[in-house]
């Protein structure tokens, strides 16, 4: 398709200093140029956003997950956003596939804030029009916003994947806990595959403890599946508690792979065989090891992109 026929002719895509990897990879895919825009900071740490050309009725989609430096990079989007209005932008869509505080959604105990909500009030404030996320920790969180979301779901690029590997019937799709068993349940039936649930509780937050395993995991590749990698405690302490059932094996699949402090290191020396993670949030030198593999989703964000800018239905891509 040439890019009139697809409308991509009032499409601008730009990138925050986030994830500029992805962002080309998505251009790439689209067969677009990354639109020329200045992120940075003034002297004085503020962030400063320079756009070099018009973009006065423009569609933009700008790509800017809010992984670490978490507040940076939520600021930058916003003064992005800021700037493509008051320069007369047709449409300003977030691409933010890592969507920080989306753990915050919910009160849990008194005088709690709801973190999730107040970003989603921050970018629609900003001048956002429509958002795309990919796999949100909590999906509700698309009812915060009172504009479009479209929420992709990694498990089509995750099971492609693992449907390569050979498994033979030995594969046991697992959720580390309960919370996560529709997750589980997703990726199993691409994979068809029976599932396992750790149960755990937290006795503080970041802290893992593994209490049963619901299912049979005995002499199986267990293949631990979740929304976020952090701190890797649940993983790595799941990991243990497969291998102690009879798990021949175990591997993980994450979305975003935050990895904060020491995670890299608690993976290297876990049983855990393979991490497969995607690149919604980048990896940098420092933390990548011979256990991680790391699959793209720069095609699925780019299909969806091209989607709604020729105002196709995007559900339809999920099937």
């Amino acid at each position: 398709m040439d890019s009139h026929s697809m409308g991509t002719n009032n499409l601008c895509l730009m990138t925050g200093n986030a994830n500029p990897e992805l962002a080309q990879k998505i251009a790439d895919h689209m067969g677009v140029k990354i639109f020329d825009t200045f992120v940075g900071r003034f002297n004085n740490g503020e962030t400063q956003v320079m756009i070099s050309d018009s973009i006065r009725g423009k569609d933009i989609f700008i790509v800017q997950p809010t992984s670490q430096p978490v507040n940076d990079n939520l600021m930058d989007l916003l003064i992005m956003a800021d700037a493509c209005k008051r320069a007369s932008a047709h449409s300003i869509t977030a691409i933010v596939p890592y969507y920080a505080y989306a753990r915050q959604d919910r009160k849990t105990r008194g005088r709690e804030p709801i973190s999730a909500k107040l970003v989603a009030n921050l970018m629609v404030a900003a001048g956002m029009t429509r958002v795309l996320t990919v796999d949100l920790h909590a999906g509700q969180i698309q009812g915060f916003f009172d504009i479009p979301v479209d929420h992709l779901k990694a498990a089509p690029v995750l099971a492609d994947y693992f449907m390569h590997q050979d498994f033979e019937k030995d594969l046991v799709v697992v959720s580390p806990d309960l919370g996560g068993v529709t997750r589980a349940r997703e990726l199993a039936d691409f994979l068809k595959a029976p599932i396992a649930i750790i149960e755990k509780r937290r006795p503080r937050p970041g802290e893992a403890e593994v209490m049963s395993i619901i299912g049979d995991v005995n002499g199986k590749v267990a293949l631990m599946v979740d929304d976020i990698v952090d701190t890797a405690g649940s993983l790595c302490e799941g990991a243990k508690a497969l291998k102690k059932l009879g798990a021949k094996k175990v591997i993980a699949a994450c979305t975003h792979a935050v990895l904060s402090k020491n995670a890299v290191e608690k993976i290297n020396n876990s049983v855990i065989e393979q991490l497969v993670i995607t690149d919604t949030i980048p990896l940098p030198p420092e933390k990548q090891s011979p256990k991680i593999t790391v699959l793209s989703m720069a095609a699925e964000i780019g299909n969806v992109i091209m989607r709604i800018q020729s105002h196709r239905s995007v559900s339809q891509l999920f099937r």
